[in-house]
C-alpha cells in the first residue's frame, strides 16, 4: 500500500467534501486591469491573458503565486479543461484570465492540478467563449485532509518538474538547431544564388469543388491545406482526402515525395512542410521540387527555403500577406555542390528529428511524460464524495 493509500485510508476512508471553487481560495478577478497593446509600456513583469504570456510591461499589479485560469477567448482545451496557468512574482493580469491565490485549508498547487480535470465544456458559452465569474466560482472541487493533498502535489509534481526539465532542454536544443541551421546555410560569394524557378518545379495546387460529392466521397488521396506548413520536416496530419475524379477535374496536382512546399497566405505565409508521401495541396501553397536531383538534394530545397521567411513577412506592409507563383520562383538559393547539400542535410535532419519529430527525440519523451502526468492526475484526483459529512 502506498503512502497516499495509506492516508486516504486513515483520514477520509469514507469519502472526501465537495465544496465550490469559491470557498476554496480567493478570487482577485476585481483587481485586473486591461491594458491595450498601444498603452503598454516595455519592462520586465509578465502580462498575463487567458493562455499565458501576453507581452512585458514596465509595472505590476499582483505579486505572489498565483492560479490563472482563461475566462474569454482560448479558455479550453482539446479535451474540454480549462486553459490553467501556474503564475509567480509580480505579474499583471488583463480580464481575460480568472486569478485566484490561495486561502488557508486549500493548497493553491492542488487546486492547479484539479482544476486541469474539470470538463468545462457545458459551462462555455458565446461566439467567443467564455468561462464567466459565475461559473468559475462554482465548480465543484474535493477538498480532502492536508496530508492528503500534499501527497497528490508531491507526487504529481515530480512529473511536472521532468517535463519541465525536458522542455527547457527541448528549447535550448532548437536555438542550438537554428545557430547551425544559419551558419551551415551561409555561403560566400563563391557558391552561386539561384532562382528557385530555374532550378525547381514550383506548382500550387487546387481545391475541387465541394458541391461535387464524386470528388470527395470515399476519396484517397491525399489533401493538404496550408496549415501543414510549421516550418518542420514532417506533415503531421493530412487534411483531406479527394478522389481519383476530383484530381482529373480539378486544378489539384499530385505532388512528389520529397516535395517542399510553402504557404503563401495568410498566418503561414513563408512557413514550410515537407512531404513525406505524394499528396495533392490546395491553392494557398506552393509545390516545390528539384528539376535535376543529381545537382540539387530535395531535402537541401526544403531547409533552404526555410531561410527565406522573411522575404514572405515583407510582401504584408500592414496588409494581408500573400505571395504568387511568380514571386517564390524569383526567389533564390544558395547552391552548393551536391555534396556538400548532403553534407548540410545529414547534420541538419538530426536536428529536426530531435527537436520536431513527434515519434522520437524530445517531443516524443515531453509527450510520454505528458501522458504519464495526465493519467496519474486523473487517478490521484478521482474522490469519493462523502455523505454530509463536515471534514
Amino acid at each position: 500500500m502506498s503512502r497516499l493509500d495509506r492516508l486516504i485510508k486513515e483520514l477520509c476512508p469514507d469519502g472526501v467534501e465537495y465544496r465550490p471553487l469559491e470557498e476554496c481560495c480567493t478570487i482577485l478577478d476585481k483587481k485586473r486591469k486591461p491594458v491595450t497593446k498601444a498603452a503598454r509600456e516595455n519592462g520586465e513583469y509578465p502580462y498575463y491573458g487567458a493562455n499565458g504570456i501576453q507581452d512585458y510591461v514596465s509595472d505590476y499589479i499582483f505579486d505572489g503565486t498565483f492560479i490563472l485560469v482563461g475566462e474569454d477567448g482560448s479558455v479550453i482545451t482539446k479535451a474540454g479543461t480549462p486553459v490553467v496557468t501556474w503564475a509567480e512574482g509580480k505579474i499583471w493580469v488583463n480580464n481575460h484570465a480568472h486569478i485566484i491565490e490561495e486561502k488557508e485549508g486549500v493548497r493553491l498547487r492542488y487546486l492547479f492540478h484539479y482544476i486541469q480535470t474539470v470538463d468545462v465544456t457545458p459551462l462555455i458559452h458565446g461566439n467567443i467563449p467564455k468561462l464567466t465569474g459565475g461559473d468559475f466560482k462554482a465548480i465543484s472541487i474535493p477538498i480532502p485532509p492536508l496530508p492528503v493533498q500534499h501527497e497528490i502535489v508531491r507526487i504529481l509534481d515530480n512529473f511536472t518538474e521532468l517535463t519541465a526539465e525536458l522542455t527547457a532542454e527541448l528549447t535550448a536544443r532548437k536555438k542550438q538547431y537554428e545557430y547551425y541551421k544559419s551558419h551551415l546555410l551561409t555561403f560566400d560569394d563563391s557558391v552561386p544564388r539561384m532562382s528557385l524557378g530555374d532550378v525547381c518545379i514550383v506548382q500550387s495546387g487546387g481545391t475541387p469543388s465541394k458541391a461535387k460529392h464524386e470528388y470527395w466521397d470515399n476519396g484517397t488521396i491525399k489533401w493538404l491545406g496550408s496549415t501543414v506548413c510549421q516550418n518542420q520536416k514532417t506533415v503531421a496530419e493530412v487534411t483531406n482526402y479527394i478522389s481519383k475524379v476530383g484530381l482529373k477535374n480539378s486544378s489539384a496536382k499530385l505532388m512528389n515525395k520529397e516535395t517542399t512546399l510553402i504557404a503563401l497566405v495568410g498566418a503561414t505565409i513563408g512557413k514550410v512542410a515537407f512531404l513525406p508521401f505524394e499528396a495533392t495541396v490546395n491553392q494557398n501553397i506552393a509545390g516545390i521540387y528539384p528539376i535535376d536531383t543529381s545537382k540539387i538534394n530535395p531535402s537541401y530545397v526544403f531547409y533552404a527555403c526555410g531561410m527565406l521567411y522573411a522575404d514572405f513577412i515583407g510582401l504584408s506592409q500592414g496588409k494581408l500577406a500573400m505571395a504568387n507563383l511568380s514571386f517564390v520562383r524569383g526567389l533564390k538559393i544558395p547552391v552548393p555542390p551536391i555534396q556538400e547539400q548532403k553534407r548540410i542535410v545529414s547534420i541538419l535532419d538530426k536536428f529536426d528529428a530531435l527537436v520536431n519529430d513527434i515519434s522520437i527525440g524530445l517531443p516524443a519523451e515531453i509527450q510520454a511524460r505528458q501522458k504519464q502526468y495526465e493519467y496519474y492526475r486523473d487517478k490521484l484526483l478521482s474522490f469519493k464524495e462523502a455523505a454530509n459529512e463536515q471534514l
